[in-house]
């Protein structure tokens, strides 16, 4: 018996083992395409600083161990809890408890998302405190209509266009300086914190109901939650319009030797691992309360969700040490030296090479691509859903640089965007349009905001142009393209499902009459 006892240990050593090194696999097919982008335009029309050089390829080291342990802590913690979390809220009997609960998960989680406080500290108009808190509210009050949604039924895309009819009617009344802004706290509260939390809390929620189409509206709640900070920030937007609007600019390491970047990202790493603690714990001690309270999971289970917020925490820390000391300057600086040489139309197509490839570096595509993959048995799978998010992201950065170059509106392209979003959620199924929408969310990660923002800024301070109205926006940009290109993969799905039936249907059989008449 202790023979046995003792031979299963390693096994399950082993197999943990596996998982994770599968996951920093994962993040090195990932990562690695950005870097080599990177290195090789770096080497030869957009040199930068050595310094900087250095710095970036640190952060992708870094980025391909924090995405490989955030990736496993997320599947072994966040999305059971949100998954728990859900289903405790169907179970208080009362509707005002559980919407109750579920605009203070919304708030507690959104607080936590590391990819606001990025934005935060880049937008000038707007004190960070209130621009984090407004946006938390906002994510609150739509996790709760997210909820009545799957508990009522409700359809998607009635809501999406209610919604978004009245982001658009308010946004006439808001000065243009805070348009941008607006709709890129809409894409980057949706990140690698609140996706694996909130989507598995709609699986939780949605469990309650037997019907066949449960299982579709788990999805959708990430694609209402980016619509509440859009108003709010359009809200905060009547209030602190004639603020300065001046941004400012990205500081590029100064590095001598192998030994400073060491130290560089060793003085880093602590002030991350106490932001990302400071976020994690409202959320981890509100699961802690719900468990002592209601849930009283077993020890085993609990040791389990303990490690893997352990995973996510590290995770989460290594990668935003990563992409703020080395991915951040080196996007302002690869932005400054593309658009200030004397063909600066190459910008345009960079960006497009970037953006195919970066948005597969985003910790929550993973999480996304995944879950979509295994609720629809695989109908939908990761290979398809990662390339409609590259084509879709790619279009998004190659019309912001467009935008960077010409100091063209944001409001059109997205008025076009999402037009077009909306038109095609009544013809392709409900599930893709809810797929769509949550991607949209997914796709403007901590790689959007602390790459690509700087790369735009970098390139419209080249050009001479203004960087609140030109170089933001590119956020939304990356959230709205997504909406058209998943459900175009929709139209695709839904005519070779079509083409597959009538295939499968039998031939006519004569009938008796048939054969006397003949």
């Amino acid at each position: 018996m202790k023979k046995r006892l003792f031979s299963k240990r390693p096994k399950a050593a082993t197999a943990h083992h596996t998982i994770l090194k599968a996951r920093t696999l994962e993040s090195m097919r990932s990562v690695l395409p950005v870097t080599a982008i990177m290195l090789a335009l770096c080497l030869t029309v957009a040199p930068v600083p050595s310094s900087v050089l250095l710095a970036f390829l640190g952060g992708a080291v870094l980025l391909v161990v924090g995405m490989g342990l955030f990736t496993l802590g997320a599947e072994q913690a966040m999305t059971p809890m949100g998954e728990y979390v859900g289903v405790h809220m169907t179970k208080l009997g009362k509707l005002a408890p559980a919407l109750g609960s579920a605009f203070l998960v919304g708030f507690i989680i959104t607080i936590s998302e590391p990819d606001l406080q990025v934005l935060a500290t880049q937008v000038p108009m707007i004190p960070n405190l209130t621009l984090i808190l407004a946006v938390a509210a906002g994510v609150g009050a739509f996790l709760v209509v997210a909820l009545m949604r799957i508990l009522w039924a409700v359809r998607l895309r009635y809501l999406l266009l209610g919604f978004y009819a009245l982001v658009f009617i308010l946004a006439q009344f808001i000065s243009p300086d805070f348009w941008a802004v607006a709709f890129d706290s809409g894409g980057v509260t949706t990140g690698p914190m609140t996706v694996p939390f909130i989507m598995s809390l709609g699986v939780g929620i949605s469990a309650i109901r037997s019907d066949r189409k449960a299982a579709e509206d788990s999805f959708g709640l990430v694609a209402l939650c980016s619509v509440g900070p859009i108003l709010a920030v359009l809200a905060l937007g009547l209030v602190y319009q004639g603020a300065p609007t001046a941004a400012t600019a990205v500081e590029a390491p100064s590095i001598q030797n192998s030994a400073q970047l060491t130290q560089l990202f060793l003085h880093s790493f602590p002030h991350y691992l106490q932001e990302v603690g400071l976020a994690m714990a409202p959320i981890v001690g509100y699961f802690l309360l719900l468990d002592l309270f209601s849930l009283r999971l077993k020890a085993r289970r609990l040791l389990r969700l303990a490690i893997g917020f352990v995973y996510t925490y590290l995770g989460l820390a290594l990668f935003l040490t990563g992409v703020n000391v080395g991915f951040m300057p080196a996007g302002y600086l690869l932005g400054q030296s593309v658009a200030g040489l004397s063909y600066r139309w190459i910008l345009v197509p960079t960006g497009m090479l970037v953006g195919y490839f970066i948005v597969s570096a985003e910790p929550a595509v993973f999480v996304l691509n995944r879950q979509v993959e295994e609720l629809t048995s695989g109908a939908i799978p990761q290979r398809a859903m990662g390339l409609s998010l590259s084509i879709g992201v790619c279009l998004s950065v190659g019309l912001a640089m467009v935008r960077v170059l010409t100091g063209v509106s944001v409001m059109p392209m997205l008025l076009a965007g999402y037009a077009a979003a909306l038109a095609l959620s009544f013809v392709v199924p409900d599930m893709f349009t809810a797929i769509a929408f949550d991607s949209g969310g997914v796709a403007s990660g901590p790689m959007t905001a602390t790459f690509l923002i700087p790369f735009a800024m970098g390139a419209c301070q080249a050009v001479g142009g203004n960087v609140v109205t030109d170089a933001f926006g590119i956020v939304a940009m990356v959230a709205m393209t997504p909406l058209v290109t998943i459900q175009v993969l929709g139209v695709i799905y839904t005519v070779k499902l079509r083409r597959q039936r009538t295939r499968a249907l039998p031939e006519p059989q004569p009938s008796q009459d048939d054969i006397i008449d003949v």
